[in-house]
């Protein structure tokens, strides 16, 4: 099986790690007069399509999020990924209390698989060099080899995350392995926060991952609910321990996120 033409003049591999490649769209010349113009100035400013493309060898086995294949090629098959009774109802709380669909597809074989195009960021990581494991935020699961474990991680202080209106639960993805993350920011705007034995204060969700080792609570920015109110931040997210957090440079706002979601 050969697969021509995957690459162009208009798109091309810009990352490879292990079995997953990213595929780009420079320009989308599949368009009308009626969005051409759009088209044009998206690809300008970095609004660009991408794939994940994930080559299978007959030894790896790829889990990706449901419904996110497009076509694969080859001697690939696709199973359920679920273990056995356990493993379903395991699965099936993992899924209620993310926003990760329950069971996610896996698939084996010799071939080729690609998955649906995004105009998210897609970004790689290697799962071991995170050593604990690493933490995402709800939504960014895209993919990953099959040897990645997906395990729930709750937030230490559950009524400071209520308050703040946060999630109480995360995806944590251990082992080894690589995971294809989808992000509403490129990788190479994000700020890496590496600490040591040290604390980082948020206000907001800017934090796109950390590492799962790091305690993980919601609290008053000052000691008192009076500091609070004059300093007028309110809760913020706070990282403490030893690891690694990758920040966002910029807020998030609703209507970006919806955009770049379709």
């Amino acid at each position: 099986m050969k697969a021509r033409n995957l690459e162009n003049a208009t798109r091309h591999i810009i990352k490879m790690m292990g079995h997953f490649s990213v595929l780009e769209y420079d320009r989308d010349l599949s368009v009308n007069f009626s969005n051409a113009e759009a088209e044009y100035f998206m690809s300008k400013m970095g609004v660009r399509r991408r794939q994940l493309v994930i080559n299978m060898n007959g030894d790896n086995r790829a889990v990706i999020q449901a419904g996110a294949m497009q076509w694969m090629a080859g001697n690939v098959v696709a199973t359920s990924g679920v273990k056995g009774i356990g493993d379903f109802f395991g699965k099936a709380i993992r899924g209620a209390v993310t926003k990760e669909s329950a069971v996610k597809p896996e698939y084996k074989g010799t071939g080729m698989l690609v998955l649906e195009p995004t105009y998210k960021h897609i970004i790689l990581v290697d799962v071991a060099q995170w050593k604990s494991g690493i933490t995402i935020e709800d939504g960014m699961f895209y993919a990953c080899d099959g040897t990645v474990s997906q395990n729930i991680v709750t937030r230490r202080n559950l009524s400071s995350a209520a308050l703040g209106n946060e999630g109480l639960f995360n995806l944590s993805l251990s082992g080894t392995g690589i995971a294809a993350l989808e992000s509403n920011v490129p990788e190479d705007e994000l700020i890496a926060i590496d600490l040591e034995d040290d604390e980082l204060r948020i206000d907001g969700d800017m934090a796109v991952c950390w590492s799962s080792g790091l305690k993980f609570t919601v609290e008053m920015s000052t000691k008192s609910i009076v500091g609070s109110a004059v300093s007028g931040e309110g809760l913020v997210n706070v990282y403490r321990g030893t690891g690694r957090v990758l920040m966002s440079p910029v807020a998030r706002t609703d209507n970006w996120v919806a955009a770049t979601s379709k």
